[in-house]
């Protein structure tokens, strides 16, 4: 049986939802039981997301094997049960560098090279690399973008060369409501349904996102002028929870729907499981990327995974201006603090208050990446006595570099994918809390993504080993670089280089961020 394809595309404006759309339109196709794999193509010319700020585009989300990510890929991991790589993913500067790094090389041999054959050709290529009985395919963007017609048209092209029997076009469009008339309005989902038609793409299926359900008229109107039949043209409205969507694709029968389309024989096993009930906790995370929630997406969704309310973001910056008497009466509310990765000096110190502030009132904080350098760096100055301690990212000349930039970092010149990244084997020292924590494994594999390093041997005096005495940072695990600190005469102070939450799933969040809530709602590990 030859390869299957599912491409989605999307109208009117971005960020409607194909991601959250993709991944569980593929996990209910899983769970019919199709070997089902997922591709995100980006038009954006940079070659991966590792420089993107995620004010702008959320979080980068790090793989397996040390690709930087586009968040989307979060959500794929996450609905799908998988560990993605960084073949999952596609980038238009990718694909151009190829394309020019081909032409130096004189590997055609001569010819012009141009945009059709050349670069369609090099997309084609890349997606027909892919694995699985059925790929999904999301393409970012905007139909009506320029920067993605060269992918748009690289898929026809491949409908038209394996047979479009093989391929179904899923066009995920926003009808907005006007309130003053008091209807839906669908002509801008015609008018891209129809650049998307005069592309050459005629879609099989229109995934039409609102506010609230639409009526039946708008659907029957968004299907006539479209051109799909009524019965392929869907509704998707907001949802408070997105793990309810594979729920409601299911429910509709999308997955018979698709099967049918491209013959493909399907059983129903479905086994799509989430929390559903929460503890009324409050944790808040501390955070410096405030232009969108997106920017801590994967952390948000672990917390919320682990059983709790979504977590909230606090401003570090608007903590520096506050007094240590102000820092607890604000952060008294809330059950527990997570202290999350960045870069970049801004809202450091508020950081450091809240880790002081956790400290001393013993309440649950979790550090990750820049959480944990923060916290030595904390206990460096407030009960080491080293009062200008901090990292050299920060502040070059301080006298106690208690963080500094790792050996194999310091001659390197670029920064797109050259820190420390992915699966790395971490270590777990025995009789910890993390050693509980993981339930007694020795030996893990978690994801990094740093540049710097905690000091431990210039500054031995801060921390001791597991079973030691005195008040102290205990190791908690160590690679060739410290893995994990945390505090002894405290609930939860636990700080990781690595990032836990790029490796929670739906139905198995990372245990760190489980322990964390289940300390926060007053139990012990």
């Amino acid at each position: 049986m030859p390869q299957k394809f599912i491409v989605v595309t999307g109208g009117v404006l971005s960020g409607i939802g194909k991601g959250i759309f993709s991944a569980s339109l593929a996990r209910i196709l899983k769970d019919s039981g199709i070997n089902v794999n997922i591709l995100k193509i980006d038009p954006y010319l940079n070659v991966d997301a590792g420089t993107m700020n995620p004010n702008q585009h959320g979080e980068v989300f790090v793989t397996e094997d040390g690709y930087e990510a586009d968040l989307d890929l979060g959500h794929y991991e996450r609905f799908l049960g998988i560990d993605v790589s960084r073949k999952n993913n596609i980038t238009a500067g990718q694909i151009y560098l190829s394309v020019i790094q081909r032409e130096r090389e004189g590997k055609y041999l001569g010819s012009t090279v141009q945009i059709v054959p050349h670069v369609t050709a090099e997309i084609k290529e890349r997606i027909k690399s892919m694995s699985g009985d059925l790929l999904v395919i999301e393409i970012g963007g905007t139909v009506g973008d320029i920067e993605g017609e060269v992918f748009l048209e690289a898929v026809r092209e491949l409908a038209f060369e394996i047979g479009r029997e093989n391929f179904l076009f899923a066009h995920v469009t926003y009808v907005p409501f006007l309130r003053t008339t008091n209807e839906f309005k669908t002509k801008p989902t015609q008018q891209s349904t129809q650049l998307l038609r005069k592309i050459g793409i005629h879609p099989d299926t229109i995934v039409v996102r609102t506010e609230g359900p639409i009526d039946a008229n708008s659907l029957y109107k968004v299907a006539l002028f479209s051109g799909v039949p009524r019965n392929m043209v869907i509704n998707l409205p907001d949802s408070p929870n997105v793990y309810e969507v594979p729920n409601i694709l299911h429910s509709l029968g999308l997955h018979r729907l698709v099967a049918r389309k491209l013959n493909l024989e399907i059983r129903d096993n479905y086994t799509w499981h989430y929390p559903k009930s929460f503890e009324l906790l409050k944790i808040a995370i501390i955070g410096k990327y405030l232009g969108t929630d997106d920017a801590y997406k994967s952390i948000i969704e672990s917390i919320y995974l682990s059983g709790s309310q979504k977590p909230v973001i606090v401003d570090a910056q608007e903590l520096e201006e506050m007094s240590d008497d102000q820092i607890e009466a604000y952060l008294e509310q809330f059950d527990a603090l997570i202290i999350p990765g960045g870069f970049g000096r801004r809202g450091i110190e508020g950081k450091i208050k809240a880790i002081k502030y956790a400290r001393e009132n013993k309440k649950p904080i979790l550090g990750i990446c820049l959480g944990m350098q923060l916290m030595a760096i904390e206990f460096a100055r407030n009960v080491g006595g080293l009062k200008e301690a901090n990292s050299t990212e920060f502040d070059k000349n301080t006298p106690y570099p208690i963080v500094n930039m790792m050996e194999s970092q310091k001659k390197i010149l670029n920064l797109g994918g050259t820190m420390r990244l992915g699966a790395q084997k971490t270590i777990i020292e025995q009789g910890t809390l993390l050693s509980r924590v993981y339930k007694g494994q020795e030996i893990v594999y978690e994801r990094h993504r740093h540049r710097y390093e905690v000091d431990v041997d210039a500054y031995a005096d801060l921390f001791k080993k597991p079973g030691e005495q005195g008040y102290k940072l205990t190791i908690s695990a160590r690679s060739d670089f410290v893995e994990a600190i945390e505090l002894d005469e405290h609930p939860f102070f636990v700080g990781v280089q690595y990032h836990p939450e790029y490796k929670t799933k739906v139905g198995a969040p990372h245990p760190l961020f489980k322990a964390l809530v289940d300390v926060a709602g007053g139990n012990k590990i």
